[in-house]
């Protein structure tokens, strides 16, 4: 089974001040895009680094998702470390997904500058962080899903069949 680990990174979703609707736009979002049967194990945790970090361990090691996409705490405020929390646990950074966010969010919001989206490797496992708001997060996921299953792929994880209606991703011509 495919498994993807969701977590949103908030403090007031966490303390069940706010509606999770960021985590939900994640769910909706890969239910568009995958047509292959996949799970999700999912968390709404506060900014704090050591929990950020200790949840994409679990994750990635112990719930072996192939794919960890987390929402909130790339901003600059003191709070927002899930960048750090991220680069923490990984072996490999991924700096062109940070890229390709920021560029298409740039688009549409002159304050894209200041997120710190980021994306890297643990073990199998690619983590990406995106930004907190649902239109963001959709944003951000149409820029950069058509490169996750090939990068998947290429950490030997399971195959990704996705709705090509909804979003084409690249493989490579064998």
């Amino acid at each position: 089974m495919i498994r993807i680990g969701i977590i949103n990174v908030s403090d007031r979703a966490s303390k069940g001040i706010y509606e999770d609707t960021p985590g939900q736009a994640i769910v909706a979002t890969l239910n568009e895009y995958l047509t292959s049967p996949w799970e999700k194990e999912y968390a709404v945790i506060p900014d704090e680094q050591s929990q950020i970090e200790k949840m994409l361990i679990e994750m990635a090691d112990e719930k072996q998702c192939c794919l960890i996409v987390t929402c909130g705490g790339t901003g600059p405020a003191k709070r927002d470390v899930t960048p750090e929390a991220t680069e923490a646990v990984c072996d490999k950074m991924m700096p062109g997904f940070g890229e390709l966010m920021r560029t298409t969010s740039l688009q549409s919001v002159p304050t894209a500058i200041l997120s710190r989206q980021a994306a890297g490797i643990r073990n199998r496992t690619l983590i990406i962080n995106l930004p907190g708001k649902p239109n963001a997060i959709r944003q951000c996921l149409d820029a950069v899903f058509p490169a996750i299953p090939y990068c998947i792929d290429l950490l030997e994880g399971p195959f990704l069949q996705c709705n090509e209606t909804v979003i084409k991703v690249f493989r490579p011509k064998q």
